[in-house]
């Protein structure tokens, strides 16, 4: 018996981070609420009421100051399956150097109302302008990510005098995805969503992101999504969810990122081949879908004051898998 417990222990000490997140993705779900109720954020969140086609909605926000105030402020956007908490890291990285960070949550995601309504790029647009509005922020820096860059784009385009850099982080909507695509009813995406299990999501997450994390950094998003099923508002929150799949498909922005005039940083990671909608595509085209850094460097050429960078070994997720790398991209942009 003395043998048999070593032995145990050091089997045990074996097993990857990744079967312990296995573990816990099949464990009991404690419920989350429609807005992330239960899910921490790592700033106190703070709600602006909203009205997007007469419907009252409120949109969180994250509204952090610097300890040594330069006097600017960074807005932070977020992707489609990423809760705002992901930003913390680049949150403390801007703050340290000087900048005011606000970062919303766009309504139907994260702790900001879920729409009976469609959700679309312009009122979003309109909502995150609003907020500036309501703090005062004449201009501001855009950072943006995944989902978030095509929010960005539609930001810059509609109100560019509101904003002084964009910074594109491994945006979507390079490409136009109907170009590949079918279009696919809402009712069929709300049924394929919701037969996804967390272990289906946990490979899709790896696979679409090329994500070079520990497993133990990707459960927290399993989480803000899975355990909201408990919620008996689940239904709404997947209606918002695949309504902000079919804004993706609707409204593309690859054909206006071209005439954006203010200086603009693409940052790429080199793996990062995510494309919506591939596998719905025929497959004769999804090879050629989500060449994302050559459509980043094509694009910055077009562009009177852009540029792309592509950080190696790196996938969807690169602020938080190259911390340092996008510091001295980020921080070295904005300084100028």
């Amino acid at each position: 018996m003395t043998r048999i417990l070593p032995a145990a222990l050091a089997a045990a000490l074996l097993v990857s981070p990744f079967t312990f997140a296995i573990a816990a993705d099949t464990a009991p779900r404690e419920p989350y609420g429609i807005a992330l109720e239960g899910f921490a954020y790592p700033y106190p969140v703070h709600l602006l009421p909203v009205v997007n086609d007469g419907e009252q909605l409120s949109m969180a926000y994250m509204d952090v100051p610097a300890a040594q105030p330069n006097g600017r402020t960074v807005v932070l956007l977020h992707g489609r399956n990423f809760p705002s908490n992901y930003w913390a890291p680049v949150i403390k990285m801007l703050g340290e150097a000087g900048f005011r960070v606000v970062v919303p949550d766009q309504i139907g995601f994260g702790k900001s109302s879920k729409p009976q309504g469609e959700l679309h790029f312009d009122t979003l647009a309109r909502n995150t302008i609003a907020l500036l509005d309501h703090l005062k922020i004449d201009k501001a820096e855009v950072v943006a990510h995944s989902l978030g860059g095509m929010l960005g784009v539609r930001i810059a385009r509609a109100y560019p005098d509101r904003v002084a850099h964009l910074v594109l982080t491994a945006p979507i909507g390079l490409e136009d995805y109907r170009l590949y695509v079918p279009p696919t009813p809402t009712g069929k995406m709300i049924e394929t969503e919701d037969k996804l299990t967390p272990e289906g999501y946990r490979k899709q997450l790896q696979t679409n992101y090329a994500i070079k994390l520990p497993a133990e950094a990707i459960t927290p998003f399993i989480d803000a999504r899975f355990n909201i099923k408990g919620s008996p508002d689940y239904p709404r929150w997947l209606r918002a969810f695949v309504s902000s799949g079919q804004m993706i498909y609707r409204e593309p922005v690859a054909h206006e990122i071209p005439l954006i005039a203010l200086p603009t940083l693409f940052i790429m990671g080199a793996d990062d081949h995510n494309a919506p909608g591939r596998p719905l595509a025929p497959e004769a085209l999804r090879a050629r879908m989500g060449q994302n850094a050559e459509l980043a460097k094509a694009l910055a050429a077009k562009m009177p004051n852009a540029r792309a960078e592509v950080i190696p070994n790196t996938g969807h997720l690169v602020f938080l898998e190259a911390p340092e790398k996008y510091k001295e991209l980020v921080l070295g942009f904005l300084g100028r």
